[in-house]
C-alpha cells in the first residue's frame, strides 16, 4: 500500500525516533522504516521532511532523511523484476521537488541534496530527465551567492558521477555538457578572482572580521574551479590519442598560474590575522596545482604550448631551488611543484615513441605527428633546463630536501618503529622528502652522465666532512646521511662512477664500527644502501656484506634493524644469492629475525620479519618456515 501526506508525521516520528539513544525506542522505529522503504510514496514523505520550512532546525532528521533516500535510490530506482521500484510519476515529482529547493541554508543538507541529484542523473539523465542542466543554467543567472553556490555543488556533483559512465553515448553526452557549461563556469571563474583578490587586498589593510559573502564567493569559486577541471578532463577525449588540440588548455593554464601568483602571498599574511581565509588560501593554491597536473597528464600536447609549458615550468623551478618566505614553510605546495616537475621530465609524450606507424586518410603518420611535437617541446624542455639549472637542482634536492629536520629527529627519538615506516613506505606524494627523491630519481635517469660525477663528488665531499668517528650530530653528519640516500636511490646508473667494492671497504663497514647512539642516522642509511645495491654487489665481498647485515640486526635501534630486516629479503630474494657465504649464519639470523618480531608493534614490521624467516629456504641447511 502507497503511503501518502497523511502518513508524513509518521514517518517523521519514526526518523525521529530511529536516533533514540533509548534502544526500545530506536529498533522498533528502524524496523518500521525498513518495512517502509519499499513502499511507494516513501521517498516522497522523506522528501517533504528534508524540504519542510517548519523542520529547518531539525537538522538531524534531515540528514537522516536524506540518507535513506539516497538509499533508496540505489535499491529502487533503477527497474528491476525483483522489485516494485519507484513509479514514474513519483520519479518526476522528486526530480522536480530537488530542483525547486535549490536555496538550502545548511551545507550538511545541502551536500546531501546535491547527492541525491547527482545519483537520480546517473539513471535518468539525458532520457528521463533532458532538462536537468538547462534548469540549472537558468537558475544561474540571476541568483544570490548562496543560491549559485549549492547550484554549483550540484553541477560538480552530477559531473563527477556523470564522468566516471563509460559508454560511447555517455561520453558523448559529457562532452555535449562541456560545450555547453565550460564558457560560462569560465567567465564566472575569472570574475570571482577578481572580486576575491580585491577582497584580500582590503582584508590585509583592515581588522574586519565579519566577511561571510567574501568566503562564500570564495568556496563558490572554488567549486567552479573542480567544475572546470571536471569538464576539461573527461569532456574532451585525449589530444595523446586524437591529436587534437584541447582550446581550453591553452585558456585556462595560464590564468590558473597568474592567480596561485597572485594569491600565494596571502599565505603568510593571513596566516595569523584571518586563519579561516588562510586555510582558503592554502587550499585554493594547493588545488590549482592539482588541476594543472591533472591537464599536463590528460592532455600533455596541449599542455605544452610554449604559452603554457615554460611558465609553469619555471615557477614550479623557482619555488623548488628558491622558495621565497612565504612559501618556504608551505609544504603542501612545495610537492605539489615538485610533482608538476617530475611529471614534465617523465612525460613519454615529450620522448621520441619507438611504436609502429598509424597512418590517417591524408597519407600523414600519425606517430610522425607525435613525434614531431615531441621533438618541439623536447627543444622546449632543454632551453629550460640547461646543464647548469640540472646541477643546481640535484644539488638542491640532495642538501636542503634530503637533511633530515629536528622534526625528523624527535620523531625519531620518540618512535623509532613508526618513523621508519613514515619514511619508508609512506606514499611519495604526500610527504616533503619522498616526493624530493623521488622527483631526484627521475631527474637522474634523464641526465646520468651529467649528475653522476655532481653525486660522486657531493658523496665525497660529504664523507670528508663527517668522518667515522663522529658522535654529534652535526651539519656534516645530516650531510652525509643526505648522500649516502643519494647514491642509494639510483644505484644502477651511479655504478658506472663509483666502485661499490671501494666504497663498503673505505667507508660503510667503518661506518658500523661506531656505535654511539647519533650514529644510528647512519646506520640506518648504510642498511638501506646494502639493500639498494644488492645487483652491483659482487661475490667475492657478499660474505662481509651478509655479516655487516647481520650486525645491523642486532642494532639497538628499531628503525635500523626493520632497514636491515629490508635489506636482508633483498639479498635472499637475489638470483645471485650465495647460500654457502650464508649457511652459517641462519641459526642467528633466525633468532634476530624472531626477536624483532617481539619487539615491534605494527603488522607491517612483524610481516616483514616473517617475510625474512620464510625465505631462509635455499638449501638443504636452511629451515622452511610455511
Amino acid at each position: 500500500m502507497a503511503l501518502s501526506a497523511s502518513d508524513l508525521p509518521a514517518v517523521y516520528a519514526l526518523l525521529a525516533n530511529s536516533m533514540s539513544g533509548d534502544e526500545r525506542v530506536r529498533k522498533p522505529a528502524e524496523a518500521a522504516l525498513g518495512e517502509f522503504e519499499s513502499r511507494p510514496g516513501f521517498c516522497s514523505c522523506l522528501m517533504e521532511v528534508i524540504t519542510a520550512k517548519d523542520l529547518a532546525s531539525q537538522v538531524d532528521v534531515r540528514l537522516l532523511a536524506s540518507v535513506y533516500f539516497k538509499n533508496s535510490i540505489n535499491r529502487y530506482w533503477r527497474t528491476r523484476r525483483d522489485a516494485s521500484g519507484i513509479s514514474s510519476d513519483e520519479k518526476a515529482h522528486l526530480r522536480q521537488k530537488l530542483l525547486s529547493h535549490l536555496r538550502e541554508e545548511n551545507y550538511q543538507i545541502a551536500v546531501m541534496l546535491a547527492v541525491l541529484i547527482s545519483k537520480i542523473a546517473r539513471f535518468d539523465y539525458p532520457k528521463e530527465w533532458p532538462e536537468l542542466f538547462s534548469i540549472l543554467g537558468q537558475q544561474l543567472q540571476s541568483v544570490d551567492t548562496l543560491t549559485s553556490h549549492r547550484i554549483f555543488m550540484i553541477i560538480f556533483r552530477t559531473l563527477k558521477e556523470l564522468s566516471t559512465k563509460r559508454l560511447t553515448s555517455d561520453q558523448k553526452n559529457f562532452a555535449e555538457i562541456s560545450s555547453r557549461f565550460f564558457d560560462y563556469c569560465w567567465h564566472l571563474w575569472q570574475s570571482d578572482v577578481k572580486t576575491i583578490l580585491s577582497g584580500f587586498s582590503a582584508l590585509s589593510q583592515t581588522s574586519e572580521q565579519q566577511n561571510d559573502e567574501l568566503y562564500l564567493t570564495c568556496e563558490r569559486w572554488l567549486l567552479c574551479l573542480k567544475i572546470i577541471r571536471q569538464l576539461i578532463i573527461s569532456g574532451f577525449p585525449s589530444d595523446s590519442k586524437c591529436m587534437q588540440e584541447v582550446r581550453p588548455v591553452k585558456e585556462v593554464s595560464p590564468v590558473f598560474l597568474t592567480a596561485i601568483q597572485s594569491l600565494l602571498p596571502y599565505y603568510s599574511s593571513f596566516e595569523k590575522g584571518y586563519p579561516k581565509f588562510w586555510e582558503f588560501v592554502k587550499r585554493v593554491c594547493t588545488k590549482l596545482m592539482k588541476v594543472l597536473i591533472s591537464i599536463q597528464g590528460r592532455h600533455p600536447y596541449s599542455f605544452g604550448d610554449k604559452c603554457v609549458l615554460p611558465p609553469v615550468m619555471e615557477f614550479c623551478l623557482n619555488i623548488i631551488i628558491d622558495p621565497k618566505a612565504i612559501v618556504i614553510s608551505f609544504e603542501e605546495f612545495i610537492i605539489q611543484c615538485m610533482i608538476m616537475l617530475k611529471s614534465l621530465l617523465e612525460c613519454k609524450e615529450y620522448k621520441q615513441s619507438l611504436t609502429g606507424r598509424v597512418v590517417d586518410e591524408n597519407g600523414v603518420s600519425l606517430e610522425q605527428m607525435k613525434k614531431n611535437i615531441s621533438a618541439v617541446i623536447g627543444s622546449l624542455l632543454m632551453s629550460l633546463l640547461p646543464s647548469d639549472r640540472i646541477v643546481l637542482l640535484c644539488n638542491v634536492l640532495i642538501r636542503r630536501y634530503f637533511v633530515l629536520t629536528a622534526g625528523d629527529l624527535e620523531e625519531w627519538y620518540q618512535n623509532p618503529e613508526s618513523f621508519h615506516h613514515e619514511q619508508d613506505m609512506v606514499q611519495w606524494t604526500e610527504k616533503l622528502r619522498p616526493c624530493a627523491e623521488a622527483l631526484y630519481i627521475v631527474l637522474f635517469e634523464n641526465h646520468s652522465q651529467l649528475l653522476g660525477p655532481v653525486v660522486v663528488s657531493i658523496l665525497q665531499e660529504a664523507m670528508n666532512g663527517c668522518p667515522t668517528s663522529t658522535t654529534e650530530i652535526t651539519p656534516g653528519l645530516l650531510l652525509k646521511d643526505a648522500a649516502y640516500g643519494a647514491a642509494a636511490y639510483v644505484y644502477y646508473e651511479l655504478s658506472n662512477y663509483l666502485s661499490f667494492k671501494d666504497w663498503f671497504n673505505g667507508a660503510l663497514s667503518l661506518e658500523l664500527s661506531n656505535d654511539h647512539p647519533n650514529m644510528r642516522i647512519i646506520h640506518r642509511k648504510v642498511a638501506l644502501i646494502l639493500g639498494h645495491w644488492v645487483s652491483e654487489i659482487k661475490d667475492d665481498i657478499k660474505r662481509p656484506v651478509y655479516c655487516a647485515l647481520i650486525k645491523l640486526l642486532q642494532h639497538k635501534d628499531l628503525a635500523v634493524r626493520l632497514a636491515a630486516c629490508r635489506s636482508l629479503c633483498l639479498h635472499i630474494e637475489d638470483a645471485n644469492f650465495l647460500q654457502s657465504e650464508f649457511t652459517d649464519l641462519v641459526a642467528i639470523c633466525f633468532n634476530l629475525c624472531f626477536n624483532l618480531v617481539e619487539d615491534v608493534q605494527e603488522f607491517d614490521s612483524k610481516l616483514r620479519s616473517f617475510e625474512s624467516r620464510s625465505m631462509l629456504k635455499f638449501s638443504d641447511y636452511f629451515v622452511t618456515v610455511e
